[in-house]
């Protein structure tokens, strides 16, 4: 996942973009694999520069861009989104297990972020089956957790390597301008531990509002107690609307926003925060790997959001959502696409950031 934003109307004599086809299986593979990748964010080491046989985060961003194309001064993925704003309103159930005041206090303030994981901010809302959720929480000793999740269930790959691999089998060969058909089945028949994803993939359908999906880390982290003592957790968002099943979604651009900013005037939308503890067995450090269904889960508190913003000016403008900014009490595991992840996100806020003077007058004023 690189860090997000986005405006909502494709410029003036740009056609919007076509949903994936469903004709074909190669196709809608290695496109969803090559967006969910970028979601989940494995964007090389924190300090691959300094080897240059190691990827780097330049390299693993610009793979990115080969392939999804540029647009100053937006996301490199995640590019189409919209600013949320709320609160924390904890329950006691994690309070043993972590000293983060998120967790101990009755309220946080939350700014977040919905989007669409894509790096063309002019994708139709349609175009792929996943959306995403990215949060700052602000404790009161002004520690931060910030924490970026999607609706997928599982990554397809373990490593930063591998998702290069993926992103370079996905890029268009510059001698007819489309990937070779070939290469992503060739990659996935060399990477078994795909296979959940694909599983998942080949029923995955877009739905018709960001209120109904279920948002999961993934990545798995620590939750640490007064005594210094680590319990290995995952953890999700979970919607209480009553239509939480949703609704595909239909065609168009720009839906999904729309859904949000009138469910949100008529009603807060409320998630609750599962958080999944890890037997001692469980692969903490692989997010290729999945745990078993029967793990003990912590109702840790609910999301109460209350309004919208639009991103291009609102207050999830300008935040990074690193997964390693952490308070104390939460601690990230040594799943190398965690790293690769905080890399990839600085990079892309970098670029960014130093693409204003390319954007027109008006964008500049409210830039992403």
């Amino acid at each position: 996942m690189v860090d997000r934003s986005s405006p909502n109307a494709a410029p003036p004599g740009r056609p919007p973009r076509q949903p994936l086809s469903a004709a074909s299986l190669v196709f809608r593979l290695g496109g969803i694999a090559v967006i969910v990748a970028a979601v989940a964010g494995a964007f090389a080491y924190v300090h691959g520069n300094l080897d240059p046989q190691r990827l780097t985060p330049k390299a693993l961003v610009d793979v990115l861009e080969k392939n999804n194309g540029v647009h100053p001064g937006f996301r490199r993925n995640h590019a189409k989104g919209v600013c949320v704003i709320g609160h924390f309103e904890s329950s006691a159930e994690a309070r043993a297990f972590s000293t983060a005041q998120v967790f101990n206090l009755p309220q946080t303030p939350v700014v977040g972020r919905f989007a669409l994981p894509a790096g063309n901010p002019y994708a139709p809302d349609s175009a792929v089956p996943i959306r995403s959720l990215a949060l700052r929480f602000t404790q009161a000793n002004g520690q931060q957790w910030r924490t970026g999740m999607n609706s997928m269930p599982v990554f397809p790959v373990g490593t930063p390597e591998a998702f290069y691999q993926l992103q370079q089998a996905q890029s268009p060969d510059p001698a007819t301008g489309k990937p070779d058909p070939t290469k992503v089945p060739a990659f996935f028949a060399a990477h078994p531990e795909a296979v959940p994803f694909l599983t998942w993939v080949k029923t995955a359908k877009p739905s018709a509002s960001y209120a109904t999906e279920t948002y999961n880390s993934i990545n798995a982290f620590y939750l640490v107690d007064g005594n210094g003592k680590k319990q290995a957790v995952r953890w999700s968002m979970t919607p209480l609307a009553q239509d939480a099943a949703g609704a595909t979604a239909p065609e168009g651009a720009d839906f999904l926003e729309k859904d949000l900013v009138q469910r949100l005037a008529a009603a807060p939308l409320r998630f609750q925060l599962n958080i999944t503890l890890a037997n001692a067995d469980d692969p903490v450090n692989d997010a290729s790997k999945t745990w078993p269904a029967n793990r003990k889960v912590l109702n840790a508190g609910t999301l109460v959001l209350e309004k919208t913003q639009p991103q291009l000016s609102g207050e999830c403008r300008d935040i990074n959502y690193d997964p390693l900014v952490l308070p104390a009490g939460i601690q990230g595991s040594a799943d190398p696409l965690l790293a690769a992840r905080s890399a990839g996100y600085a990079d892309s806020y970098l670029r960014r950031t130093s693409e204003v003077s390319q954007l027109p007058a008006a964008k500049q004023e409210a830039r992403p």
